[in-house]
């Protein structure tokens, strides 16, 4: 089985399963309000699920001082995410979204931990499975759901679908189809940030599938010379398609593929061990270049909506994920742990944001389908490209340069 043969494959690498912290017990009646609780008074410390490993640089603190406030926002953020990509399941079995659609569900705490350590100046560029990438960038439920129905009211006008994601004013730069073909795009990216000295980074993002990717060693070899302000995010989440990472790599541990770039295996799933690996990751690449962040996490959904994902693991080991290290139960625990929330005020909270999912879907399926003269824009150079004429639109008249 997959996931035995992961856990043998490297001593230094994880087993999927890890329990939550034993401390975190609770007795969800005897809470406080959220009201008296959460808010930014009060200073938390938190310690991340388990210890950094790294690669030829230092190992960050597994202590995390956050606030009520964070801890609340935390749990609304993932829960608005996972529900988002639930509602994006039922849309394309209901054929309202079209082509290929890749969902994140599982992997929140990636795109949640890593905004909270950055800004919106430093650049984040990722793969197809973008729809929380983009959320946590600033975009709307309204943009994300009407570009998934190929809407005019979508982020790209309803002209990128699913995998081409893009917010250009808060530093996102999609959403790109072609596996690896971001990471170059993203080094680029910290090129034009080091030429400009504005003191920000990239995270160019990735999958464990896309690790043996030629061009992305080619991208880390100039950034290294360069040193350039490039963080590789390696999203593992085991599986590259149907393809467990044993079968693909000799070497799964992709934080130490860097070789002379140093590199941190961080929990994944776990939100506050991602934000103090992206704390420290920037920190390092301003002063010295280059580094590889491995994200240890999962995915509860297939590759694609083509694909059930159960073929090549089993649904024990899904639902073994899913107890033991769900990045959402795991900041409920500590929301009871901490006295922030009663068990009804985070189910009132889940409520809320079904509800506010669902109205994004009924005002998306409201946008117009783009207007058939869209083919023909963003095209190369205005006034130049193909253009269909005639009674049946079956002539095309192309005019170049």
């Amino acid at each position: 089985m997959a996931l035995s043969r992961l856990a043998s494959s490297s001593t230094s690498g994880s087993n999927l399963l890890k329990p939550l912290t034993s401390a975190l017990s609770f007795t969800p009646s005897l809470r406080r309000p959220i009201s008296s609780a959460a808010d930014d008074s009060t200073t938390l410390t938190i310690e991340t699920s388990v210890p950094f490993t790294s690669h030829r640089c230092d190992v960050p603190s597994r202590t995390v001082e956050t606030t009520p406030k964070e801890l609340m926002t935390f749990f609304r953020d993932m829960a608005l995410m996972r529900r988002m990509e639930i509602a994006a399941d039922s849309l394309y079995k209901a054929k309202l979204i079209r082509g290929f659609c890749h969902l994140y569900d599982g992997q929140e705490a990636v795109a949640i931990g890593m905004e909270a350590a950055i800004t919106k100046k430093d650049c984040i560029i990722t793969a197809y499975r973008d729809h929380c990438t983009f959320l946590g960038r600033g975009g709307t439920l309204l943009q994300i759901f009407s570009e998934l129905m190929g809407r005019q009211g979508g982020c790209s006008k309803g002209k990128g679908g699913s995998m081409h994601f893009y917010k250009k004013d808060a530093g996102f730069y999609g959403g790109h189809g072609i596996v690896g073909a971001q990471v170059p795009l993203g080094c680029g990216l910290a090129f034009g940030q080091k030429y400009s000295k504005d003191e920000t980074v990239t995270f160019a993002l990735y999958g464990d599938g896309a690790a043996n990717q030629g061009q992305l060693f080619e991208a880390l070899n100039i950034s290294a010379l360069w040193d350039l302000p490039a963080i590789l995010v390696c999203e593992n989440n085991h599986y590259g398609m149907g393809t467990a990472e044993w079968r693909a790599a000799k070497s799964p541990s992709y934080y130490k593929r860097g070789d002379y770039v140093p590199g941190l295996k961080v929990d994944g799933m776990d939100v506050f061990a991602v934000k103090q690996a992206c704390k420290f990751a920037k920190e390092h690449a301003l002063k010295n270049g280059p580094i590889i962040l491995e994200m240890d996490t999962y995915r509860y959904h297939g590759h694609s909506m083509s694909d059930p994902g159960s073929t090549y693991r089993t649904r024990d080991e899904i639902s073994g994920v899913r107890q033991e290290r769900d990045p959402i139960e795991r900041i409920r625990k500590l929301i009871f742990a901490h006295d922030l929330a009663t068990e009804k005020e985070l189910k009132d909270i889940e409520k809320e944001v079904r509800k506010e999912v669902d109205e994004a879907i009924a005002k998306a399926k409201e946008s117009p389908m783009p207007e058939p003269s869209e083919l023909f824009t963003n095209i190369y150079v205005k006034g130049y490209g193909a253009e269909s004429f005639g009674a049946d639109r079956k002539e095309v008249r192309t005019v170049l340069p």
